[in-house]
């Protein structure tokens, strides 16, 4: 139940957020566009001010919420495991190794010091993987297999997330060697 309110907010979310912008965007022109960001603005200043006069409203607000959360989580809450942990495979099918993912985004830098996590996703998209996700998926993912995502890397005076060639040239925290047992226990 939680896991199908966690993934219906954050699909929730993403479908509000999608259609405020894509509304903004529609405006025939720049300053339209800029009215539209002022009335979304000023609705969101209104709300605010609504629910500090009155904040029992605020429960109302809350229980939409969670019943669009949990009708929008139906599809995206994970299955529970219905397998023998002898019976799972080692890696999930789709998932790859962090090594295969550090490979991969080095190639992708080339001769760059970096690369932004919009043009990893561009091309795994573009190869038929990660369809659906978005940059915070993609991060989140990369976070798991321990390569390190910053949060403003500068590449083409443009700064956004992106990976460090230096990060994945370094050894992971899982690679680094472990001081010998015998050194240990001599004192």
């Amino acid at each position: 139940m939680a896991d199908r309110l966690w993934y219906g907010s954050i699909e929730v979310a993403r479908r509000r957020a999608n259609r405020i912008t894509a509304w903004i965007k529609a405006a025939p022109t720049s300053r339209g566009s800029w009215v539209r960001l002022g009335v979304v603005v000023g609705l969101g200043w209104i709300a605010v001010r609504t629910i500090r006069a009155a904040p029992g409203l605020l429960w109302v607000i809350t229980a939409g919420w969670l019943w669009a959360a949990y009708r929008a989580g139906r599809d995206h809450a994970p299955e529970a495991a219905t397998e023998d942990a002898d019976d799972a495979p080692a890696e999930p099918p789709g998932e790859q190794s962090a090594e295969a993912v550090r490979t991969l985004l080095l190639d992708l830098m080339g001769d760059a010091r970096g690369v932004h996590l919009k043009t990893v996703l561009a091309h795994l998209q573009k190869e038929g993987q990660g369809v659906g996700w978005t940059v915070t998926d993609l991060r989140l993912r990369l976070e798991a297999l321990g390569i390190p995502v910053e949060p403003l890397l500068k590449l083409n005076k443009v700064p956004t997330r992106g990976v460090l060639k230096a990060d994945l040239l370094a050894p992971s925290p899982a690679e680094a060697p472990n001081p010998s047992p015998e050194a240990s226990t001599a004192a």
